[in-house]
């Protein structure tokens, strides 16, 4: 009895230190597994991990073009549909036109006006500079005829005093007498006359000559098309033009059309924004970062991104644009204010812009508003 019952603790020993020994045999190989683990784990913060930093927190963006009529008018054609694509330059919407083409007819005929009349005032330049020729022969005229008056008064003074000094000896007649009294006086009036003819010659000569001084004023170094007044009509046709113009709404960028808010016969106003254009060649991520992930990130580096639209099998390569000018918190409508006695630390979020490769994009389009998964690589400076 007692022999059995110590071959029964030998045995209970035996599979006690089995156990032992196989638990500590397990217990190594776990250990090992862990040290194995970690330092692989070691090994890739150190050549990987350490040099990315990563967020989900990350948004497709653009810069989003408002359409607005520059033009008042009533919408007489609307050409898209939300969702659709267009090119830049497309036209989207027609206003009426009536009232642009005849403020384009008005001007026109304006234009047509004001060289007409830069025609009529080379013309009368013309005009008066003949005048002021013949103004000029016609005072020599004069001058010749007050010389000639001058003479005849002359010779006749002469007959006179000879006359009269010889009449007191009866040798002259009275007739001879009274006819050289006469011609005297007549010469006289002959003479004061060519002297008036002179004076008005002159203030003739000189009205033409300040009437094309004026004249002259008006065309000197212009030409049909640098005239003041014809270069001020030409400008009101081009605004005429460019109101018409503008009639027709175009696209301004390349993209697909949303927030559709035009009905035909609606009376739109300029500055009215009617729709959106969504540049969807020209995307890009913000990126919202926590502030201890900034410290190696600069302009310039290369970033990858996924997208919960294709996910992981879609990779975007883009590259660090920029960093905002202040978080998020910081730029919001109403701030945080952090000076009062309840404040407890936030880890703060920096948006980080990434532009995005076009022809990506093109192949694997993206929409404003949707998910991004963003990882920078902080390795290459």
């Amino acid at each position: 009895m007692t022999e059995a019952v110590d071959n029964l603790s030998d045995a209970d020993a035996d599979v006690s230190a089995s156990r032992k020994a196989t638990r500590q045999k397990w217990l190594r190989r776990l250990f090992v597994i862990l040290a194995i683990v970690g330092l692989g784990w070691g090994a890739w913060y150190y050549l990987v991990a350490r040099n990315h930093v990563s967020t989900d927190n990350a948004y497709v963006n653009a810069q989003m073009a408002q359409v607005t009529p520059l033009v008042a008018g009533s919408a007489t054609e609307v050409l898209v549909i939300d969702t659709q694509q267009v090119n830049a330059g497309d036209v989207l919407a027609r206003l009426d036109q009536a009232n642009a083409k005849i403020a384009v007819a008005q001007a026109e005929a304006d234009l047509a006006a004001a060289r007409r009349r830069f025609s009529q005032t080379v013309a009368t330049n013309s005009a008066l500079s003949a005048q002021v020729d013949t103004s000029s022969a016609g005072l020599v005229q004069a001058q010749a005829r007050l010389q000639t008056a001058q003479a005849e008064f002359d010779k006749a003074r002469v007959d006179l005093q000879r006359r009269e000094a010889v009449s007191g000896s009866g040798a002259v007649s009275g007739e001879e007498l009274a006819q050289a009294r006469k011609a005297y006086k007549t010469a006289s009036a002959a003479l004061d006359a060519a002297r008036g003819g002179i004076s008005e010659v002159a203030s003739a000569r000189r009205v033409a000559q300040g009437q094309l001084a004026a004249n002259d004023a008006l065309v000197r170094g212009s030409s049909m098309e640098t005239d003041p007044a014809v270069r001020a009509a030409k400008a009101r046709l081009d605004s005429a033009l460019l109101d018409l113009e503008r009639t027709e709404i175009r696209a301004p960028v390349a993209g697909v059309v949303s927030r559709l808010q035009v009905q035909i016969g609606q009376r739109l106003n300029p500055g009215q924004t009617i729709m959106t254009i969504v540049p969807i060649e020209k995307l890009y991520v913000d990126a919202n970062f926590k502030e201890v992930q900034l410290g190696g990130v600069r302009v310039g580096m290369p970033v990858e991104l996924t997208s919960d639209l294709y996910g992981g099998d879609v990779v975007y390569r883009g590259t660090v644009a920029g960093l905002a000018g202040g978080t998020g918190s910081s730029m919001a409508v109403i701030p945080a204010q952090n000076a009062t006695g309840n404040w407890i630390k936030t880890v703060q979020r920096l948006p980080v812009r990434i532009e995005l490769d076009p022809a990506e994009l093109r192949r694997h389009p993206l929409r404003v508003g949707l998910s991004m998964e963003v990882e920078i690589d902080v390795s290459r400076k």
